[in-house]
């Protein structure tokens, strides 16, 4: 029970600091790329709008064309003049409104050949696109009035540092994660040490509660016995024998429960088909008492590593609570069989449906859900508990399902 607490604190402090870190990491770098794209493009239309016109082109602009590199661009005059725009590396091709090339500028001919820029330029005019990033060259295409020019500037660099930065960053991310999981896992177990101890003291008075009980229980019934010998029938010692008869009820229920939970039990090799029809045989005759049919289909041959005694309490625990909560003229349905590796059993009977708030709380002990009831019926509500420390203590599960008017009580024990 407490490491799956302490599994679930682990579980929610690495979520939230997962979250943290990709959803700060996230904005950060999509921020960052979108910057940069931006910037990028609007260095690369600054050299599109100061690029002079090709020589082949000279006597074909128009008269009042102004010379490049003047009037006003849109542009910060400083924009141009940054060291950022200075060290970019652009590539042009120039073309005709046929196709034909009037010119290419490579700075770099030793990363891209004229012929793979003119290549690049003519699929570019093909797509139909004034901008976009092809095999890290971000372009952009423009009509400069007399012939199409198609700009290209490098990204190389910038995605390797991008790619770079993120690599070192996932690596420090992880380590620092590693780092918070056993940061957590400490601070997991200092909030939880307490209620494991409190509970664990809890354990240890139940147990230490029973056995001191245990005598002076048996002394007050040995001497209740010898009294109505001599006095007879008595009202006072009549009422002192029943609640004395109820107190030894609740002693045998906290000595059971302190043997479960605190007891490694002996494992054998268990036939639990015979197990589970020998215990229910008794409470066939209870159930006709009270007006109910019981009826089993228990399948041949289920076998289990586990200890008899415990698997005993877990079918009489349960056929004891069905037969209790039935309502009248309803049935007890017992099965067991294997399935999946399991041994699963199942006892259903009909009865009032129990409320989803209170289904994983009747297995707590003392846990009653009807609050009026004190133990008069000489139940503590510790059955249930000592059943789920039994399936507990076989590495097993018990759950408890409502559906139409029926209340079923499962466990699943792995099977051999």
């Amino acid at each position: 029970m407490f490491k799956k607490s302490r599994r679930k604190i682990v579980a929610a402090i690495m979520s939230v600091l997962v979250l943290l870190l990709v959803g700060t990491l996230g904005v950060i770098y999509t921020c960052s790329y979108f910057q940069m794209v931006i910037q990028n493009r609007e260095m690369l239309k600054a050299h599109v709008y100061m690029y002079a016109p090709p020589q082949a082109m000279e006597g074909l602009m128009p008269p009042n064309m102004p010379p490049p590199g003047d009037g006003n661009w849109g542009f910060d005059p400083g924009f141009t003049e940054s060291p950022m725009f200075q060290l970019s590396i652009f590539y042009t091709v120039a073309l005709s409104y046929d196709g034909k090339v009037l010119e290419t500028r490579n700075n770099s001919p030793m990363v891209h050949t004229d012929e793979d820029l003119e290549d690049l330029a003519q699929n570019v005019i093909n797509s139909g696109k004034e901008t976009g990033t092809v095999d890290n060259l971000m372009f952009f295409k423009a009509d400069k009035d007399g012939y199409i020019l198609v700009a290209f500037m490098d990204n190389t660099v910038v995605n390797e540092n991008a790619v770079t930065l993120l690599r070192y960053t996932l690596i420090f991310g992880g380590i620092a994660l590693a780092l918070f999981f056993f940061l957590s896992v400490f601070l997991a177990r200092k909030i939880v040490g307490p209620l494991e101890e409190s509970y664990q003291k809890q354990k240890q008075f139940i147990s230490d509660a029973g056995h001191e009980l245990k005598t002076p229980v048996a002394v007050v019934s040995a001497n209740a016995e010898l009294l109505s010998r001599d006095i007879g029938e008595n009202p006072w010692l009549a009422n002192i024998q029943y609640e004395n008869e109820r107190m030894g009820m609740l002693v045998c229920q906290l000595l059971d429960l302190a043997r479960t939970e605190n007891a490694a039990p002996q494992m054998d090799h268990i036939n639990f088909s015979r197990l589970a029809e020998g215990e229910a045989l008794p409470f066939e005759s209870i159930a006709f008492e009270k007006g109910l049919v019981m009826s089993s289909n228990i399948a041949k041959g289920v076998m289990v590593n586990g200890n008899s005694t415990q698997l005993k309490q877990i079918v009489s625990v349960l056929l004891d609570n069905a037969i209790r909560h039935s309502t009248e003229q309803g049935g007890i349905y017992l099965s067991l069989k294997k399935e999946h590796g399991l041994a699963q059993l199942s006892v259903l009977n009909k009865g009032d449906e129990i409320p989803r708030e209170h289904r994983e709380q009747i297995f707590e002990r003392f846990y009653r859900a009807d609050p009026v009831r004190n133990g008069e019926d000489k139940h503590y509500g510790l059955g249930l508990a000592i059943a789920k420390a039994a399936v507990l203590a076989h590495k097993g599960h018990i759950e408890v399902q409502c559906y139409n008017g029926f209340v079923e009580f499962q466990v699943q024990i792995p099977a051999l």
